[in-house]
Protein backbone atom coordinates (compact mmCIF):
# COMPACT_ATOMS: atom_id res chain seq x y z
CA UNK A 1 0.00 0.00 0.00
CA UNK A 2 1.35 3.68 -0.78
CA UNK A 3 0.14 6.96 1.08
CA UNK A 4 0.81 10.21 -0.33
CA UNK A 5 -0.77 13.13 -0.21
CA UNK A 6 -3.25 14.39 -2.68
CA UNK A 7 -3.82 16.99 -5.63
CA UNK A 8 -6.80 18.24 -7.70
CA UNK A 9 -6.43 15.18 -9.59
CA UNK A 10 -7.71 13.21 -6.90
CA UNK A 11 -11.01 14.95 -6.43
CA UNK A 12 -13.57 12.22 -7.97
CA UNK A 13 -11.40 9.76 -6.43
CA UNK A 14 -12.28 10.97 -2.68
CA UNK A 15 -15.38 12.07 -3.42
CA UNK A 16 -16.54 8.48 -4.28
CA UNK A 17 -14.41 7.07 -1.10
CA UNK A 18 -16.06 8.99 1.43
CA UNK A 19 -19.61 8.54 -0.42
CA UNK A 20 -18.95 4.93 0.32
CA UNK A 21 -18.17 5.67 4.02
CA UNK A 22 -20.39 8.10 4.99
CA UNK A 23 -24.11 8.39 5.26
CA UNK A 24 -25.24 11.51 2.65
CA UNK A 25 -25.86 13.71 5.57
CA UNK A 26 -22.57 13.56 6.71
CA UNK A 27 -20.26 12.84 3.85
CA UNK A 28 -18.51 15.90 2.31
CA UNK A 29 -19.86 16.59 -0.92
CA UNK A 30 -17.65 17.45 -4.43
CA UNK A 31 -17.89 21.03 -3.96
CA UNK A 32 -16.45 20.96 -0.15
CA UNK A 33 -13.75 18.99 -1.55
CA UNK A 34 -12.89 20.43 -4.44
CA UNK A 35 -12.62 23.38 -1.94
CA UNK A 36 -10.56 21.75 0.68
CA UNK A 37 -8.05 20.47 -2.21
CA UNK A 38 -7.51 23.43 -3.13
CA UNK A 39 -6.70 25.03 -0.11
CA UNK A 40 -4.90 21.80 2.05
CA UNK A 41 -3.93 19.29 -0.24
CA UNK A 42 -0.85 18.95 1.60
CA UNK A 43 -2.98 17.81 4.59
CA UNK A 44 -4.72 14.99 2.89
CA UNK A 45 -3.09 11.03 3.41
CA UNK A 46 -4.30 8.98 0.48
CA UNK A 47 -3.49 5.46 0.87
CA UNK A 48 -3.44 3.44 -2.89
CA UNK A 49 -3.44 -0.48 -3.54
CA UNK A 50 -2.31 -0.45 -6.86
CA UNK A 51 -3.57 2.72 -8.25
CA UNK A 52 -7.09 2.19 -6.61
CA UNK A 53 -7.70 4.83 -3.77
CA UNK A 54 -8.82 2.66 -0.96
CA UNK A 55 -8.39 5.19 2.10
CA UNK A 56 -8.26 8.10 2.86
CA UNK A 57 -7.46 11.19 6.12
CA UNK A 58 -7.48 15.12 5.73
CA UNK A 59 -8.41 17.80 7.77
CA UNK A 60 -6.93 21.48 8.07
CA UNK A 61 -4.41 23.38 10.57
CA UNK A 62 -5.61 26.13 12.83
CA UNK A 63 -4.88 27.99 16.16
CA UNK A 64 -8.57 27.31 17.02
CA UNK A 65 -7.85 24.86 19.60
CA UNK A 66 -11.78 22.91 18.85
CA UNK A 67 -13.33 21.53 16.01
CA UNK A 68 -16.07 23.36 14.42
CA UNK A 69 -18.95 22.61 11.98
CA UNK A 70 -17.82 25.77 9.77
CA UNK A 71 -14.27 24.00 9.51
CA UNK A 72 -15.98 21.06 7.35
CA UNK A 73 -17.30 23.58 4.65
CA UNK A 74 -14.80 26.95 4.29
CA UNK A 75 -10.87 25.33 3.05
CA UNK A 76 -10.15 28.69 3.39
CA UNK A 77 -9.79 28.53 7.68
CA UNK A 78 -6.86 27.16 6.39
CA UNK A 79 -3.31 28.60 8.78
CA UNK A 80 -0.83 26.55 7.39
CA UNK A 81 1.42 27.87 10.38
CA UNK A 82 -1.44 26.72 12.87
CA UNK A 83 -1.06 24.89 15.96
CA UNK A 84 -3.74 22.21 15.23
CA UNK A 85 -3.86 19.51 12.86
CA UNK A 86 -7.72 18.89 12.55
CA UNK A 87 -8.93 15.54 11.06
CA UNK A 88 -12.36 15.79 9.16
CA UNK A 89 -12.37 11.96 7.97
CA UNK A 90 -11.15 8.85 8.32
CA UNK A 91 -12.43 7.02 5.19
CA UNK A 92 -11.70 3.13 4.56
CA UNK A 93 -13.85 1.46 1.50
CA UNK A 94 -15.88 -1.03 3.32
CA UNK A 95 -13.80 -4.32 1.45
CA UNK A 96 -10.77 -3.10 2.81
CA UNK A 97 -12.02 -2.28 6.32
CA UNK A 98 -10.06 -4.25 9.43
CA UNK A 99 -6.56 -4.53 7.92
CA UNK A 100 -5.12 -2.10 10.44
CA UNK A 101 -5.33 0.28 6.76
CA UNK A 102 -6.99 3.81 8.76
CA UNK A 103 -4.50 3.26 11.92
CA UNK A 104 -1.76 3.26 9.05
CA UNK A 105 -3.32 6.71 7.83
CA UNK A 106 -3.72 7.98 11.33
CA UNK A 107 -0.19 7.12 12.31
CA UNK A 108 0.99 9.20 9.05
CA UNK A 109 -0.79 12.34 10.21
CA UNK A 110 0.35 12.03 13.95
CA UNK A 111 3.84 11.88 12.46
CA UNK A 112 3.36 14.77 9.81
CA UNK A 113 1.36 16.98 12.96
CA UNK A 114 4.67 16.11 15.57
CA UNK A 115 7.18 16.36 12.67
CA UNK A 116 5.79 20.08 11.41
CA UNK A 117 5.92 21.56 15.22
CA UNK A 118 2.18 20.93 15.71
CA UNK A 119 0.51 21.28 19.31
CA UNK A 120 -1.05 18.04 18.59
CA UNK A 121 -4.78 16.79 16.71
CA UNK A 122 -8.02 17.14 17.13
CA UNK A 123 -10.74 15.01 15.75
CA UNK A 124 -14.31 14.19 16.67
CA UNK A 125 -15.96 10.70 16.31
CA UNK A 126 -19.12 8.60 17.24
CA UNK A 127 -19.52 7.26 20.32
CA UNK A 128 -18.82 3.82 19.09
CA UNK A 129 -15.29 5.06 17.48
CA UNK A 130 -13.98 6.32 21.13
CA UNK A 131 -12.07 3.73 22.29
CA UNK A 132 -10.48 2.99 18.83
CA UNK A 133 -8.87 6.35 18.44
CA UNK A 134 -7.78 6.27 22.17
CA UNK A 135 -5.66 3.31 21.23
CA UNK A 136 -3.62 5.82 19.22
CA UNK A 137 -3.24 8.24 22.44
CA UNK A 138 -6.53 10.76 21.80
CA UNK A 139 -8.38 11.63 24.44
CA UNK A 140 -11.71 12.03 24.69
CA UNK A 141 -13.16 15.78 25.66
CA UNK A 142 -16.93 14.56 25.72
CA UNK A 143 -19.68 15.41 23.43
CA UNK A 144 -18.55 17.76 21.15
CA UNK A 145 -20.83 21.67 21.72
CA UNK A 146 -18.98 22.85 18.50
CA UNK A 147 -20.24 20.76 15.94
CA UNK A 148 -23.32 18.73 15.34
CA UNK A 149 -22.74 17.74 11.56
CA UNK A 150 -25.08 15.66 10.03
CA UNK A 151 -27.32 15.97 13.08
CA UNK A 152 -24.86 13.53 15.04
CA UNK A 153 -23.73 13.85 18.16
CA UNK A 154 -19.99 13.60 18.29
CA UNK A 155 -16.88 13.42 20.94
CA UNK A 156 -14.18 15.61 20.08
CA UNK A 157 -11.00 13.69 20.71
CA UNK A 158 -7.41 15.59 21.15
CA UNK A 159 -3.94 13.86 21.15
CA UNK A 160 -1.53 16.48 22.57
CA UNK A 161 2.35 16.03 21.76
Amino acid sequence: MKIRTATMNDLDAVTAVEAACFPAAEAATRDEFEDRLAHYGDHFWLMFDGEKLIAFEDGFVTDEPDLTDEMYEKGSMHDEKGAWQMIFGVNTLPEYRKHGYAGQLIERAVQDAREQGRKGLVLTCKDKLVHYYAKFGFEDEGVSEKSVHGGVVWHQMRLTF
